[in-house]
């Protein structure tokens, strides 16, 4: 069966807004990702308890588990209007690091070269390793989170 989905850019735009003494001291910042054939959308409640959210690999896919060399584009967004979520970004040498997601705030990854997650951070140096997971604690209640996930 030959597929029928054409792939197509994704476009991605982040734009502030604050007027300082009646003038706009904001930006707007757009980038392009082409080749997107494959997305993931959905809303998870993360617990208090730490929770995968997304996983990589070199060679297998799954549910919720990407492609590393696919990955183009991550974004993860608390919906919760009073609790933040700690998120834990794993890389394949146990150099996590983690990440404060205050209430309606976004945390974003963009790959936009050929190699996707891998050798894409490092907490401890300037070595840079393949990205193995995406896990989230809520602090002190349940919170929905958005993921919204692109890969080619």
């Amino acid at each position: 069966m030959a597929t029928t989905i054409s792939n197509a850019p994704l476009t991605v735009t982040i734009t502030e807004s604050v007027n300082l003494n009646g003038s706009e001291q904001g930006a707007t910042n757009t980038i392009e990702i082409t080749g997107i054939d494959e997305i993931t959308k959905r809303i998870v409640e993360v617990p208090t308890s730490e929770k995968t959210l997304v996983s990589f690999h070199a060679t297998a896919i799954s549910t919720g588990t990407y492609l590393e060399g696919d990955v183009r584009y991550i974004r993860l967004t608390n919906k919760d209007d009073t609790n933040y979520i700690t998120l834990n970004i794993e890389g394949d040498a146990s150099t996590d690091f983690s990440v404060r997601l205050d209430p309606y705030a976004s945390f974003l990854i963009t790959s936009s070269s050929a190699t996707g997650v891998v050798d894409y951070a490092d907490i401890s140096g300037a070595t840079l390793e393949d990205l193995t997971a995406i896990k989230a604690t809520a602090n002190s209640g349940a919170c929905d989170l958005e993921l919204f996930v692109a890969c080619v």
